[in-house]
């Protein structure tokens, strides 16, 4: 007990001496009880600080716990937004690779296109080789040394021309009297038999007057009736005009078949001291454009009529007037061959309302084109009735620009253009060969063999899913048209290119740089009129000179309008005599 309270606290209680002996025990245990009670008190404070320390450390555990909650969810939330900036991260990546892929495929054909463009604007523009090759997709398989110009060693001469036919005016050329005798004696010279001639061709142009005078008469008699007769009036293209057949030749010549514009025929003739106004050419023109709407109407019927096989192709013209519906001062020159006749339709549209209405729709035909869609468009080619043949040419060029434009892809472009050269190569040999049977079978099967085998590589190149963008277009292209591409293979009259179409078209696109087109819409329906007449002319191969001299001739015999009848002037009404007599000049001749 002692040991509970310390000294101080039992000498504080007072001693009880009544209680004798057991008075100090007494005291000593009311000291111990007293000292407890004060540590009882002491520990009762204690153990409330204590309390209050535990409620605090209970109230701060309690936050604790709740921050550590708020904390790990916020680690949650941090980790998910850090998984989902990972995602993004990598659908980042991925959308910049394939956009650097993108990117790079677009450089490459903006790159492709700038050499195409360049060799378009800079290149030649024709498809035959340079020595150069310059703008050219060159085969090092096809190269060959450039060949000299002039006479080629190996071949023989060209023959003389022979001028017999044209006219002859005789000159003879004679000694001067001195020189006439003999330098010694001075006895005259004799005259020989025969002279020693010499040819010379001279080419005379001359603008003169022709004064036409009407002889008057007067009747000697006395019958009733007129009195004075005067003969007929000088036959005229245009009544009352000034200018005669032989200008108006000149003029149409000139400008729809040389291209020219009139406004150098017109500087030309001043050098002869012809100074004719370019308002009456225009006048002129526009009053004898009525003169040829027959002949135009007799070559449209006939081409529709009598035509199996068509070649046809379309060029820009323009026609600078204000027409409802339409922005520009574009229209669209179309041209259609049939095997005697050629036709160019001249329409503000580029639609297939042009070929459609001019192509036959009663019977089976083919048409050679290029793959314009307005030709797919048409009602007679979903019905069938028009078969559309399309050019290898055009297919060929595909390649070509594939080739220019992508550098890594020179070498599969020509591998493809060898095979479409072979074809070609092969198609000739068979056409040599179209009235010979026996030699037609194996080339026409070794021609079928190289289409077969192009279709195939066509098929396996396509299969490959790491084809290159413009392999694969152009060889979609390719299988998309190849019932027309091939459509020759069965019918050998079809030729493989629309080449001749397009050089039926040639000379109005010179003419279309040279004079812009037309300034109205007679002059462009005269325009499309002449160039049809001077082409279905040179297909019959008739001199456009001779035979525009002799219908110029009828119709100012006619009073300066249209003939009666205009079947006679038609090139397949002519008489083989006809034919012979305005003809074009033979090939040695000319």
């Amino acid at each position: 007990m002692e040991g509970l309270c310390s000294p101080s606290l039992v000498l504080d209680v007072p001693a009880d001496r009544s209680l004798g002996p057991f008075g100090e025990e007494w005291n000593r245990l009311r000291a111990a009880v007293s000292c407890l009670r004060h540590e009882n008190q002491e520990l009762r404070q204690q153990l409330g600080q204590l309390q209050t320390e535990v409620s605090g450390l209970q109230r701060a555990n309690l936050e604790l716990r709740q921050e550590a909650g708020y904390w790990q969810s916020r680690h949650r939330a941090a980790v998910g937004r850090i998984s989902q900036f990972e995602g993004t991260i990598q659908q980042l990546a991925t959308e910049k690779r394939q956009l650097q892929s993108q990117f790079q495929e677009q450089i490459e054909r903006l790159e492709a296109e700038k050499r195409q463009l360049k060799a378009d604007l800079f290149g030649r523009q024709t498809e035959k080789h340079s020595h150069d090759g310059y703008g050219e997709l060159v085969d090092p398989l096809e190269q060959r040394p450039p060949r000299p110009r002039g006479q080629q060693a190996g071949y023989p001469r060209p023959p003389r021309r022979d001028y017999s036919h044209l006219e002859t005016r005789t000159e003879l050329n004679e000694l001067p009297s001195a020189q006439r005798v003999c330098g010694h004696c001075g006895k005259a010279l004799a005259v020989l038999q025969g002279t020693e001639d010499s040819e010379v061709v001279e080419v005379e142009v001359s603008a003169y007057r022709r004064l036409v005078q009407r002889r008057r008469y007067r009747r000697t008699c006395t019958c009733p009736g007129q009195r004075t007769f005067t003969a007929a009036p000088a036959a005229k293209l245009i009544p009352k005009g000034r200018l005669g057949v032989s200008v108006w030749l000149e003029i149409f010549l000139d400008k729809y078949l040389s291209y020219r514009p009139t406004e150098r025929l017109l500087a030309a003739w001043k050098l002869f001291d012809l100074d004719v106004a370019a308002g009456t050419v225009a006048d002129g023109l526009k009053r004898l454009e009525p003169r040829f709407v027959d002949v135009y109407e007799a070559l449209k019927r006939r081409g529709r009529e009598q035509g199996t096989l068509y070649q046809g192709d379309e060029t820009r013209w323009l026609v600078f007037i204000s027409k409802e519906g339409k922005e520009s001062y574009c229209w669209w020159l179309w041209m259609i061959q049939s095997q005697d006749t050629v036709v160019y339709l001249l329409d503000p549209s580029h639609s297939r309302a042009v070929p459609e209405t001019y192509l036959p729709t009663n019977r089976t035909v083919v048409l050679l084109v290029d793959r314009l869609a307005s030709y797919k468009a048409m009602a007679q080619t979903k019905d069938g009735s028009v078969l559309l043949a399309f050019c290898w040419a055009h297919v060929r060029r595909d390649f070509i620009r594939v080739g220019k434009g992508w550098l890594p892809l020179k070498g599969w472009a020509l591998e493809w253009l060898r095979r479409i050269r072979q074809l070609f190569a092969l198609n000739g040999q068979r056409l040599e060969a179209l009235a010979d049977a026996t030699a037609f079978a194996p080339r026409d099967a070794a021609l079928r063999k190289a289409v077969a085998e192009m279709q195939a590589q066509a098929t396996r190149e396509l299969a490959d899913r790491h084809l290159h963008t413009a392999c694969r277009k152009t060889l979609d292209s390719l299988q998309a048209h190849w019932q027309g591409l091939t459509r020759f293979v069965d019918d050998p009259r079809i030729p493989m290119d629309n080449n001749g179409s397009e050089r039926r078209l040639r000379g109005p696109a010179v003419g279309r740089k040279n004079f812009y087109g037309s300034g109205a819409e007679w002059s462009g329906r005269l325009a499309a009129t002449m160039f049809s007449i001077f082409a279905t002319l040179a297909l019959w191969k008739i001199n456009p000179r001779r035979w525009l001299t002799w219908y110029l001739q009828s119709c100012a015999a006619a009073g300066g309008e249209t003939p009666k009848t205009i079947e006679p002037f038609l090139p397949w009404n002519l008489s083989a005599a006809q034919r012979h007599d305005l003809g074009q000049p033979s090939a040695d001749s000319s």
